[in-house]
């Protein structure tokens, strides 16, 4: 393997259930680059929490190969764990503790100087309520302590497991500038999600999975295929498209689009050039308007015809290790 920040190879994990045996995993090629944020992007079901359950000791591969920093785990495991932050699951803080006294036990517990309390709750933006009690913050400065626990070490990867889930509007944004900044700051952070749109705001490269498996991966600009295309409405579209195509522009009719809608892609195509194709025909445009393509529909192309969430059929639970990631 080449060295990444995290990397695995055919990496599979099956479970052993009353109907028979059941693949989380299934042969995943992970590549993640230094620096940036990365989404880890799947429906729930696909195995996302499996994966990084795998990759941090907490579950055991059936097969295939995983490295961290360039070293194998889980052998090699106790020698990068100091490097790397995750929130999986819901850490257990004290609910009658501030967010200070809280940090400080987990600091001295794990032979962090104090002084870096301080410092991870400015970074998540928590420094004018650190002295307010756990059991009184909002789910959102709930999930923002966890993420500044995991950063008392100040670790160079972090990995956070649906950090946005239950969260309302403004906590979503809340994590997501977080987030960023973080990226920004040149910490690697993998981001696990099934909210394609809203990780798409703050990843620079992603991994797309489906049942276990990998359907798409790299940067995001590439992912996308060339960004913009254009949303074209004129009175006669069936003439449109005929002059379109003559002009060697690529031009498809969107399912479910109003009446007169057209999708031009961005190969060759600009806002002057199909206003000049049309108009030479005596077509005229209602409108003119680019659209961004979106991770969120690059995975519905990619799974148009398969259903990819694994259904949790482990008993007593909703997904692989007790969750439908």
């Amino acid at each position: 393997m080449t060295e990444h920040v995290i990397e695995t190879r055919g990496l599979r994990k099956e479970f052993r259930t009353r109907h028979g045996v059941r693949v989380a995993v299934d042969g995943l090629d992970l590549a993640v680059p230094a620096g940036g944020v990365h989404g880890f992007l799947g429906p729930n079901g696909s195995g996302k929490t499996t994966t990084i359950r795998m990759l941090l000791g907490l579950a055991r591969a059936t097969s295939g190969e995983m490295r961290l920093f360039g070293r194998p785990v889980p052998d090699e495991l106790p020698h990068v764990i100091g490097r790397v932050g995750a929130v999986v699951e819901s850490p257990k803080f004290s609910p009658t503790f501030t967010a200070r006294q809280n940090l400080g036990l987990l600091a001295r517990a794990g032979g962090v100087p104090v002084d870096r309390v301080d410092t991870a709750l400015t970074t998540v933006g928590l420094a004018d309520r650190a002295d307010e009690r756990y059991h009184g913050y909002s789910l959102g400065m709930k999930q923002r302590l966890a993420i500044a626990a995991t950063l008392l070490k100040d670790p160079a990867l972090l990995v956070l497991d649906e950090p946005t889930n239950g969260l309302d509007p403004a906590g979503i944004r809340e994590i997501r500038e977080m987030v960023r900044g973080l990226g920004e700051r040149g910490v690697t952070v993998l981001v696990s999600s099934h909210l394609l749109a809203e990780v798409q705001q703050v990843c620079t490269s992603a991994s797309i999975i489906g049942r276990g498996r990998l359907l798409a991966q790299g940067r995001v600009d590439d992912l996308l295929g060339g960004g913009t295309s254009y949303r074209v409405v004129v009175t006669d579209p069936e003439a449109a498209v005929v002059a379109l195509r003559e002009a060697g522009l690529v031009v498809r009719r969107e399912p479910g689009a109003p009446p007169g809608t057209l999708a031009v892609d961005p190969a060759g195509a600009g806002p002057a050039r199909i206003t000049q194709v049309l108009g030479e025909r005596g077509l005229w445009l209602s409108e003119l308007s680019p659209v961004r393509a979106d991770l969120e529909q690059v995975f519905l192309d990619l799974t148009s015809d398969h259903t990819l969430g694994t259904p949790g059929d482990e008993p007593g639970t909703t997904g692989p290790d007790g969750d439908p990631s």
